[in-house]
């Protein structure tokens, strides 16, 4: 992989992170409105090119794939643009604002032959993987409770009267899109698509979500995500069963460990196979392995999964009426 990076916020400098610990993949460039923001992302992992027009980035032969993590209603202008020009495309979460952006991605990836990926650690991480694995220990499931909160340092800005692009709808943000989402695929990695979905949303003046809880209706149990921008709390994920229970600490992007808790067995059985390497770095070690092996089918297989979780983003939005100008 050759990269070229769209945006300069710390996200990027994960994904840089992630790109220095995986061989066989170097960013060669990065795009930036601003040279000095560019360059100063640039110098910081020593990348040669930095780029202020993004015509002028897509006409460079060097690059073969072009990674976005701009404002969320940016997504797929930008992909469409890569894709048009004949780059594979790894795009951050929430992949776009609604489904018709990604159906049409979708569509274009294909029939360019092209990779498309949406950059979503969670169902990438060996930890989650790994509880997937176990999760039939747990016998017949009855409840799921996922909470992802952090208060933003942009609430504060948007308090203040200002309009952060994370707190509008025109630049499709709010807790759904930017935090509970990993909490979605969390629950929609292990369980796949609800029978139903519901958002419950403390909406600003703007209509747009600051905090929420989304219930996914499953046969035989439910499913709670909890995601807040206007506080914290302690973050972490827990699934019950009749036979027992897994409690994963922290953020559900991370997933840092697992803990297995089963009624007839004494002790904790713990489960950590992760690194203390950026979360990033193992949705990129997985899309290594399936572009270095050229299986598409892999890669198509996570884009039917990316179209199903934003069907379900799209759902709960109109369940709490929230429309982005996206959608308009």
């Amino acid at each position: 992989m050759k990269i070229g990076t769209i945006g300069t916020g710390f996200i990027v400098e994960w994904f840089l992170t992630a790109v220095e610990h995986n061989e066989n993949c170097e960013c060669l460039a990065v795009f930036s409105r601003k040279e000095e923001t560019g360059r100063a992302l640039a110098d910081k992992f020593n990348v040669k090119k930095v780029y202020t027009d993004f015509e002028e980035m897509l006409k460079d032969e060097e690059i073969d794939f072009i990674y976005i993590a701009s404002p969320n209603s940016l997504h797929y202008s930008y992909a469409l643009k890569a894709l048009e020009a004949g780059k594979n495309v790894i795009g951050e979460k929430p992949f776009t604002s609604n489904v018709r952006e990604c159906q049409e991605l979708i569509r274009l990836a294909k029939e360019k032959h092209l990779f498309l990926f949406e950059a979503i650690t969670t169902i990438h991480l060996p930890n989650f993987k790994r509880l997937k694995e176990k999760i039939g220990e747990l016998g017949p499931l009855k409840m799921v409770q996922c909470n992802f909160s952090q208060y933003s340092r942009k609430y504060d800005q948007f308090l203040a009267g200002e309009s952060p692009n994370v707190f509008t709808t025109k630049f499709s943000g709010g807790a759904l899109m930017d935090i509970n989402v990993y909490n979605t695929n969390f629950i929609m990695g292990l369980f796949g698509k609800p029978k139903k979905i519901n958002y419950f949303a403390n909406l600003a003046h703007n209509g747009i979500d600051t905090s929420g809880v989304l219930i996914f209706t499953y046969d035989g149990f439910y499913a709670e995500a909890v995601g807040c921008k206007d506080t914290k709390s302690h973050n972490m994920a827990q699934i019950q069963g009749e036979k027992g229970y897994m409690l994963i600490e922290g953020e559900t992007s991370r997933c840092r460990q697992v803990e297995i808790h089963l009624n007839d067995r004494e002790g904790v059985e713990i489960i950590n196979d992760q690194e203390d390497i950026t979360a990033l770095y193992y949705e990129m070690k997985d899309f290594l392995k399936i572009v270095e092996a050229k299986d598409y089918d892999a890669c198509y297989k996570l884009l039917d999964y990316s179209l199903s979780v934003c069907e379900v983003m799209e759902a709960a939005r109109k369940d709490a009426g929230i429309v982005f100008d996206a959608d308009k």
